[in-house]
């Protein structure tokens, strides 16, 4: 009954969708990728300790406490696994992933690239190392290592608009939902993207990047707010979002500055606000009664809209992931 009960809820919020998006066809399900990355097994094989078993403090002394011509061994023998340890330091990984990550990743900042499921990557635009300012954004649904180009444009969008001031991250670090389906109405992804998200902020916190003002699209909202009580995290920005499972900012536990942004023709405002055995994503956070910070968005239009140059959305985000108050 349970599950029939599911079944129903998760259609009536696809038909709402697809009906609101001019037939958007229904995505198909997803596993998310979990666990150590790909190469662990050598790794392990050569006397390096189990990274299921390592926090990213620990990681981060690990590798510290060696000599310079052992970490540069370990990026020659097993990038695959340095390359996307959240605690490694930046210039290591990079160096790591610049021989894992396919050719059309050339001579990009590569902070993580993962082959398995449909691949994920997290690229960073700026100086990370030095950056005053550093900005994540989490996207939602159909972002991949093999479909970056909406995350990439929005990456460098918010980095030229603050002046190249902020070191930008494109984080496409978790399996995101395929179209619109049960996976976009349901939580499980978002779970799974939310502790790869955690670790992530803990990794920044551990090179001694700057604490992060978090820009989170649409399902990527959903991730963050999983996320929001344990993220390393300045600011959370929900944009276009389809709730964050939580009724409130005082929900979310957080100590960050909490913000919302949805324009007036985005699709995902015929979304029902809604959380039912589990299916749908809770309370509008552009809702007066969920109490986030407003970001102006009468500028932007449709739901990839808000990081457009030119936009009042694009302004106040730079202007929150340069530490500024909009009020």
């Amino acid at each position: 009954m349970g599950r029939f009960r599911r079944t129903l809820v998760a259609a009536a919020l696809t038909a709402t969708v697809v009906v609101g998006t001019a037939g958007w066809a229904s995505g198909s399900s997803q596993l998310p990728v979990t666990g150590p990355p790909v190469g662990t097994a050598a790794w392990k094989a050569a006397g390096l300790p189990d990274p299921a078993r390592m926090t990213v403090g620990r990681t981060a002394a690990y590798i510290a406490g060696l000599s310079p011509e052992r970490q540069r061994e370990l990026v020659r023998n097993h990038p695959d696994v340095l390359g996307n340890l959240d605690g490694v330091p930046l210039a290591l990984r990079y160096a790591a992933n610049s021989r894992t990550a396919p050719a059309a990743f050339a001579g990009q900042q590569v902070l993580a690239y993962d082959p398995r499921g449909r691949g994920q990557a997290v690229l960073v635009y700026g100086d990370l190392a030095t950056a005053r300012h550093v900005a994540v954004i989490v996207p939602g649904s159909d972002t991949d290592a093999g479909h970056l180009g909406r995350l990439v444009q929005k990456a460098t969008a918010l980095r030229e608009a603050t002046g190249g001031r902020t070191a930008v991250i494109a984080w496409a670090g978790y399996t995101t939902p395929v179209g619109v389906g049960i996976d976009a109405a349901s939580g499980e992804l978002a779970e799974a993207g939310a502790d790869r998200l955690v670790r992530f902020t803990d990794g920044l916190r551990a090179v001694g990047a700057a604490e992060p003002a978090v820009f989170c699209h649409s399902y990527g909202s959903v991730v963050c707010g999983l996320a929001a009580d344990r993220l390393k995290a300045k600011d959370l920005v929900a944009v276009a979002s389809p709730g964050m499972r939580a009724d409130d900012v005082a929900a979310l536990n957080t100590t960050a500055r909490v913000w919302a942004a949805k324009d007036a023709t985005d699709w995902i405002d015929r979304i029902p606000n809604v959380e039912v055995a589990g299916i749908g994503h809770g309370t509008d956070p552009t809702a007066p009664e969920f109490g986030a910070r407003p970001v102006p968005a009468a500028e932007a239009r449709g739901h990839d809209g808000y990081f457009t140059p030119g936009t009042d959305s694009l302004r106040a985000f730079a202007a929150i992931a340069e530490g500024d108050d909009l009020r």
